[in-house]
Parts: structure tokens; C-alpha cells; sequence
């Protein structure tokens, strides 16, 4: 009997990157989920191979009815909506966690693998990113809707085999996210602002720290993409893993590796953020009222049980993980 993969939000942001690293490992046997009410995404799918596409209500339908039995060889679950600001919560709760609960059943039941992508939003203000539930304590709904389906798989993972292993993306960029909208990553956001207007505009200060001095930890896609296949091909742990760099970066600097990638393209040289800055080419805006008492100041994360599982590749920094990036986007438009 044939076997497949079911990639989840297969034609989002992370998961059409996971789908086009399968098909570069010659994996075409994969049935794509999603929802496509928002057509621009369809855009993500094109040049991939795979077996089969199917609306999320549709598969859902399908799961309950046992038509996946005996065929799926692992589960690798992107989809999710992952608005922040998204106000509600029943769809939120619906959509991000009672849909993430039936594929952990089914996956229990069947004896598959399942990669699910949890994220850093479940560690709210802390300022300690160690997987562990006294360090989480999520801003808004959708972190609580992660935050709650992990505790559901703590509950389980002592039985669990083969593997359940969630993986805490912290702020991805890269290739794949134009449909993300305002949730983009800011370096989308940076280039596209330096094409049309010769600036990029950066938060005011904000949760003590100086303007555009907000720190989070940026991880390219590729190096998420990267994760998700070595658990996929390897037998490591079951667990919740954070995926990150480790290192924390400004929103400073995600603007300077943009606008001196934008430059470096043009044959320009370098500038230092106060060169920037004295040329109009930073600006600062008003922090958002809507973002506050629900936005993370800073993020880092700590990689330890991520390296002790058994991932030991390095992970792009900042400026060069940018750079690629910002020449993906100069490429395409």
C-alpha cells in the first residue's frame, strides 16, 4: 500500500518551504492541507510536486472518518493561523488548538510521527526561554492556543511513540510570506518600505528599551526548514524544542542588514545605522496602542535541549541570513 506525508499548511509561509525541501530530497508522495479562502498563497504551491491537495474542512471531515488509516507514514503540522492580533478567540482556540488535538489523537492511534509547530509567543515577557511551563505566560490568544495544545502533548509524551516533537519558532523570516500580510516578518516589511519610499520605519521605545532597540531572535526559514527535516529523517527525542539562533537581535539591526543588502545590490557601500539615521533613511514611529501589554520586547532562544536532542548545525546570523533574503525578494520583483 502506497504511504504518504500530510504536510498541514502546506501552502503557508513555513510550510511551502518545508514542501519545496521535500521535493529537493526527491519526496513527493505528500498530501498538501490548507486553506485557500485567501487565494494569494496558491502562489507558494507553484513549481512543487506532491500528491494530492485538500481543503483543511475537507481533511478534517476525512480524518474523523478514518480515511487516512493505514496510509500516512508522519505528520508534519505547519497550519495555523498565527495573527497575534487576531481577537477571536473561539476561532483562534478552533483553529489552533482542537484541530492540533485530533491529529495528535490520530497520530497516537495510527503510530506515526507527528512535527507540529508550536511558537516562542507561549513565553509572553519572560525574559527566560528555556522550555519549561514556569517560563510561560502568553500575551494573547494565540500564544495561549499554542501554549495550551503543548501542555496537552506534555500530558502525553511519556507513552509517546513513535516521536511528537513541537518546535518553537521564534520571529522566522524568508521566502514565502508576501501573503502573511501585516504579519509578515519585519525584514519583508524593511524591503518592501526601502523600495517605495527610500526608509524604513522602526518602533519608538518601548518595554525599556531605546527606539528600535527591541530585541527578538531571528531565525531564517531555511534553517527552520532545516530542524523539521532532521527530525523527520532521524529518530530524535519526542519533545518541545525551541528553534531560534540563540542570539537576540535588534529590530536596529534586521533595518541595517536590509537597507545595506537593498544598497549592496545597487553597488553601493555600507552604512552605519547612525549614518542612517542622520540620512532619514531610519524612522521611528509611534508605538502601536493595540500592541501594547501584548508584545514581546525580547526574545532568545535557549537552544540547549535542541543541541542535547541531537541537531548540532549552525544557524544563520542576522546580516547573512537577511542578505540571502533581501536578494530572493530584489530577484522576484
Amino acid at each position: 500500500m502506497a504511504t504518504y506525508y500530510v504536510l498541514t499548511g502546506g501552502a503557508g509561509f513555513v510550510g511551502s518551504n518545508l514542501l519545496r525541501a521535500l521535493n529537493e530530497r526527491d519526496v513527493r508522495n505528500i498530501i498538501v492541507v490548507d486553506n485557500l479562502e485567501r487565494s494569494d498563497k496558491f502562489r507558494n504551491l507553484i513549481g512543487c510536486q506532491f500528491e494530492d491537495y485538500l481543503d483543511k474542512r475537507e481533511f478534517i471531515e476525512r480524518l474523523a472518518a478514518g480515511d487516512f488509516e493505514n496510509g500516512v507514514d508522519a505528520v508534519l503540522h505547519q497550519g495555523a493561523c498565527s495573527d497575534t492580533m487576531e481577537s477571536n478567540g473561539r476561532y483562534m482556540m478552533d483553529n489552533n488548538y482542537r484541530y492540533s488535538v485530533s491529529l495528535l489523537d490520530f497520530c497516537t492511534e495510527e503510530d506515526i510521527p507527528l512535527i507540529y509547530a508550536s511558537s516562542a509567543a507561549v513565553y509572553g515577557g519572560n525574559s527566560n526561554f528555556t522550555e519549561g511551563p514556569e517560563h510561560e505566560a502568553p500575551l494573547n490568544v494565540y500564544g495561549y492556543s499554542k501554549y495550551l495544545f503543548d501542555q496537552v502533548v506534555r500530558q502525553r509524551l511519556l507513552d509517546a511513540h513513535p516521536p511528537v516533537v513541537g518546535l518553537r519558532y521564534f520571529n522566522v523570516y524568508g521566502p514565502n510570506e508576501a501573503h502573511k500580510g501585516r504579519m509578515a516578518s519585519v525584514a519583508w516589511h524593511f524591503f518592501n518600505q526601502f523600495q517605495v519610499n527610500g526608509r524604513v520605519k522602526l518602533f519608538e521605545g518601548s518595554g525599556g528599551f531605546a527606539n528600535g532597540e527591541q530585541r527578538r531572535d531571528f531565525v531564517s526559514v531555511e534553517d527552520v526548514v532545516k530542524v523539521n527535516l532532521q527530525f523527520l529523517e532521524q529518530d530524535l527525542d519526542s519533545g518541545i524544542f525551541n528553534v531560534g539562533t540563540g542570539s537576540a537581535g535588534t529590530f536596529n539591526d534586521v533595518a541595517c542588514a536590509t537597507v545595506n543588502a537593498c544598497r549592496q545590490l545597487k553597488g553601493e557601500g555600507p552604512l552605519t545605522l547612525g549614518e542612517m539615521q542622520a540620512g532619514g533613511l531610519v524612522e521611528y514611529i509611534a508605538f502601536p496602542e493595540a500592541l501594547k501589554g501584548k508584545y514581546q520586547s525580547y526574545t532568545q532562544a535557549d537552544l540547549r535541549n535542541l543541541r542535547g536532542a541531537g541537531y548540532e548545525q549552525p544557524f544563520l546570523d542576522v546580516a547573512t541570513g537577511v542578505s540571502r533574503y533581501v536578494a530572493r525578494l530584489a530577484a522576484a520583483t
